[in-house]
């Protein structure tokens, strides 16, 4: 397919990218002598590089309409374009013996799991680059912007060499490009970040900016990522990058030092695809699921659960929606719930087409109405959870009346306590005012997601526990706006977990 959607496809209006250039030619004060534009489009970014005095200026493209746009457009001798894809080009060949190289544009604003879901080609080949493990090798910790793996790319083939790579790209890119260039020991002068309104450019509602990378020859390796505003690019808005070897989102702002690796396990919540079926609501005494189907099922699987935008009380016990939950752990055979439970196999296999229709590879070759993030831990009576997308975070305390596990969704995190006043200390820990004021300075709150369990791992309830009072938990429960519970009994009790009694883990 050639839509604008399987390609990213959000052209540069001319007046932008020139101002991009102009930025770069004034204020940057770059003279290359070769440019390159590696996604070039319609020819925005290769016109605007004119204004600098480069002997070539090579723009690639893989859509051959888009080359026969540019090709007539621009005339300059020194323009060539080439219809190719991005993926497959040589660049060490390319800027081979070539010095004061810029790489400039804008990559296409779209990530492999879209382009899978479309059944698009448009995509590199699948390579786990950045190493991660077991489950987050398949599944959302995976994904990436086709942007950054071209951004990468481009890093790796000018490793070692002074180039010059200035990208559009959406904040998070940008940050994840960062990141990945410390951990893989990149040699670079700087990195700095300039937002711009995207929702005015390109029609978009996405944090984006110009990614600015000075690669260097010298083993030298910036620490700080400064973040500019493009209408104002004197003044440093904020940095980010790492002190003492952690990361933080702000590194200015004062915070206390409760970074670490967390005693407790974050667990995702389950993952089905298939809502329409999977999640009931209940209505008077009778469930009905997505499809606004009246569901008549045996109980054994049903369980009350909570949606990442449901997360607005320290304490939810009450549930209007409901989720069907086929197994105990991932890969388990679900044939059984023909004989134990049958209206709900039956329930299951009327809607078999719509199970099949899942893209996620996570499926694949599994049995009939398979699930994810699923495990022992999904079954605990009593957790404490946070949504991944609320900008401040409410830690709440998820139980039952009848002791029933509550389940949440995969855009949610939970810890599993044994207790219900153990689970009350931990949400009243997380919600701290001083513990929310760390979480700020860890979490990039631009993010679709600013909450994930990268982020969560970071808290060390050690370091916590040796700071914190009664008093600070007191007045967290009041802020909340709890009845007084807490009591230093509860608070000792917690202490003596065995989750906090082990050796600290380790970072690897």
């Amino acid at each position: 397919m050639n839509g604008k959607r399987e390609y990213g496809d959000y052209q540069t209006p001319n007046y932008f990218s020139l101002a991009v250039c102009q930025y770069l030619k004034k204020e940057r004060h770059l003279t290359p002598s070769v440019i390159i534009e590696p996604t070039c489009g319609t020819g925005s970014f290769v016109k605007s590089s004119l204004i600098f005095n480069a002997s070539e200026i090579i723009g690639i493209e893989i859509n051959p309409e888009y080359c026969k746009t540019c090709k007539k457009n621009i005339t300059d001798p020194r323009v060539h374009i080439l219809n190719s894809d991005i993926f497959t080009i040589d660049f060490k060949s390319l800027t081979r013996g070539k010095d004061q190289v810029l790489i400039v544009g804008n990559p296409p604003w779209v990530n492999n799991s879209t382009l899978s879901v479309l059944g698009s080609d448009n995509v590199p080949t699948k390579k786990n680059f950045k190493e991660f493990r077991g489950v987050d090798a398949i599944t959302g910790a995976s994904n990436f912007d086709i942007s950054e793996s071209i951004i990468l790319k481009l890093i790796t083939a000018l490793h070692g060499t002074n180039a010059t790579i200035a990208m559009l790209c959406k904040t998070s890119v940008a940050r994840n490009i960062f990141v990945e260039m410390k951990r893989t020991h990149t040699k670079f002068a700087s990195c700095d970040i300039l937002e711009f309104n995207a929702n005015k450019i390109f029609r978009i509602s996405v944090s984006a900016c110009l990614l600015i990378i000075n690669l260097s020859s010298k083993d030298v390796s910036s620490d700080i990522c400064n973040v500019y505003s493009f209408d104002r690019p004197a003044d440093v808005i904020r940095s980010f990058g790492y002190a003492n070897g952690e990361f933080y989102s702000n590194i200015a702002e004062e915070r206390t030092d409760f970074s670490g690796n967390c005693c407790f396990e974050w667990r995702q919540g389950i993952k089905h695809d298939c809502s329409k079926v999977m999640e009931l609501s209940l209505e008077g005494k009778h469930f009905v699921n997505g499809l606004k189907e009246p569901v008549d099922i045996e109980k054994k699987y049903v369980f009350p659960l909570i949606k990442s935008s449901m997360f607005k009380s320290p304490i939810i016990s009450d549930f209007s929606k409901y989720v069907l939950v086929t197994q105990k752990k991932v890969r388990e055979n679900t044939s059984h719930i023909a004989d134990d439970s049958p209206r709900t196999w039956g329930y299951l296999v009327s809607h078999r087409d719509l199970f099949r229709k899942r893209k996620s590879s996570i499926y694949r070759n599994a049995p009939d109405f398979s699930m994810f993030g699923i495990g022992e831990y999904s079954y605990a009576q009593y957790k404490v959870g946070v949504s991944g997308f609320y900008k401040k975070p409410l830690f709440s305390v998820l139980v039952s009346p009848n002791s029933v596990p509550v389940m949440t969704d995969d855009t949610s995190y939970f810890i599993c306590l044994p207790t219900y006043d153990t689970a009350y200390v931990a949400m009243l820990i997380l919600n701290s005012s001083r513990v929310q004021k760390f979480l700020s300075t860890i979490a990039f709150l631009d993010a679709k997601r600013p909450y994930t369990k990268k982020v969560l791992e970071r808290i060390d309830f050690h370091k916590i526990l040796r700071s914190i009072q009664l008093i600070e938990l007191i007045d967290t429960e009041r802020e909340l706006g709890l009845k007084h519970y807490l009591n230093e009994n509860m608070l000792n009790a917690f202490r003596l977990l065995p989750e906090l009694n082990r050796p600290s883990k380790q970072k690897l």
